[in-house]
């Protein structure tokens, strides 16, 4: 399989903050990753690189077969699927979900005089049922609950038919409810051969939804292990990433993680 995202020796600074250190990382076709780290380990900064949002300080960064640097990001950008809370703030709250889908065709948020066809609104419609939202179409974002935004903006991200889709913290802000509801479709995705290269970040490995493939664990801004996860994400790797000792267990594909108790 060929490589859909490739960094090597990235960094990425700013002022006497170092962001990212030396993070090599290759993510292939039909790959679905986790990155896993807490608090200020560099997750948003990685997946900003890897959306081509950013610029890294220092190394080389491959993205969908083109060299970061040296092509118009505004042609590799619209190859690229992208969720995330900031998106989701500059959402209209007045606009409806299906305008909401159908208008990253545009690459706009707030439909203005773009003029959709009738496969703009296929896609639209198909992709809104495929994440459970097409009884929500004629309904305004606004209105919906912070699980059913979550999933409008996955099929948003899936409007294009990215070659990469980057998932920044989609359950964040959910109840139990929402964020089992969202893993399931997650999940779904993650299962499903025609679905792009995935990257998933998140806080929590309860949160990784069965059918993902690989992890990454940050700590600090460097890699503390990256692989296949049935293989990678344990008590030790997981205790180093998070700074504490841990217990990690896994139970019907779903992982679970706690402190471990003092003997």
């Amino acid at each position: 399989m060929s490589a859909v995202l490739e960094l090597a020796e990235v960094s990425v600074r700013r002022g006497r903050a170092t962001l990212l250190d030396r993070v090599s990382w290759v993510v292939r076709e039909g790959e679905r990753w986790v990155v896993l780290g807490p608090n200020g380990a560099g997750k948003t900064t990685l997946l900003q690189v890897a959306g081509a949002q950013i610029h890294p300080t220092d190394g080389a960064v491959g993205i969908l077969g083109e060299l970061l640097g040296t092509v118009d990001v505004f042609e590799l950008r619209p190859r690229i699927g992208v969720t995330s809370a900031a998106l989701g703030e500059q959402v209209p709250r007045g606009e409806l979900v299906r305008d909401v889908v159908m208008s990253a065709s545009y690459a706009v948020l707030g439909r203005w005089r773009e003029q959709y066809d009738d496969l703009d609104l296929k896609r639209a419609e198909d992709l809104m049922q495929e994440l459970g939202v097409t009884r929500m179409a004629e309904r305004t974002f606004g209105t919906l609950s912070e699980g059913e935004r979550k999933r409008v903006l996955i099929a948003r991200a899936l409007m294009t038919d990215p070659e990469l889709l980057l998932l920044d913290e989609p359950a964040a802000g959910l109840d139990l409810g929402g964020r089992e509801d969202l893993v399931s479709t997650l999940s779904v995705l993650a299962y499903a051969p025609e679905s792009p290269a995935t990257v998933l970040v998140s806080h929590h490995v309860e949160e990784i939804p069965p059918g993902f493939t690989h992890v990454l664990m940050l700590r600090d801004g460097a890699v503390v292990d990256a692989g296949p996860i049935e293989s990678t994400l344990n008590a030790t790797t997981l205790s180093a990433t998070f700074g504490m000792p841990l217990v990690v267990e896994q139970h019907e594909g779903r992982w679970s993680a706690r402190r471990r108790r003092r003997a």
